[in-house]
């Protein structure tokens, strides 16, 4: 893991207890699901800033978060 990007993980946080357990945004129980659902609608990152009140590097840590869960190799099995 690339230390660079540690500052923004630390805002994921997951609690068994808080939203089954998913991915959210520290002190919220806003999902990184919830997030990237928004920007992939087309949701603007101004809108989502307000209507959440979160800031702008809690979306990038969730990009950030997604894109290290989908980095893995797919092997072939012949």
């Amino acid at each position: 893991m690339n230390n660079e990007h540690q500052p923004l993980l630390n805002r994921i946080t997951i609690n068994p207890e808080q939203c089954g357990g998913r991915p959210c945004i520290r002190g919220t129980r806003l999902r990184v699901s919830d997030i990237l659902e928004l920007l992939a609608a087309g949701a603007p990152l101004e809108e989502i800033i307000e209507d959440y009140s979160i800031e702008k590097e809690d979306i990038l840590a969730a990009l950030q978060y997604a894109a290290r869960q989908t980095d893995h190799a797919i092997l072939k099995v012949a």
